[in-house]
């Protein structure tokens, strides 16, 4: 979920790269754009840190597990030409 503080800032920074010209729309022109990023960024598909750590540190998991079993099954696969005289 993305913070309240984090699409103010957001918003912030847009309304800072306007033109004056702009900008001059005052209160209603910062809730406009507010209102804009936050819709924007509830649109995107986001996922915490957190979330995104724990998906790292499984697919690291199922990386080091694959690697494991792939030297294995060439382990297995050196065996069994060695017995069939390959």
């Amino acid at each position: 979920m993305i913070r309240p503080e984090h699409i103010e800032a957001l918003s912030q920074r847009i309304g800072e790269l306007l033109p004056p010209s702009v900008r001059e729309g005052g209160e209603a022109f910062r809730a406009n754009l507010k209102a804009a990023v936050g819709a924007q960024l509830g649109r995107l598909d986001l996922v915490t840190r957190e979330e995104f750590e724990v998906q790292r540190a499984l697919l690291q998991r199922s990386r080091e597990r694959l690697d494991q079993l792939a030297a294995r099954v060439d382990a297995l696969e050196a065996a069994l030409a060695r017995r069939d005289g390959g």
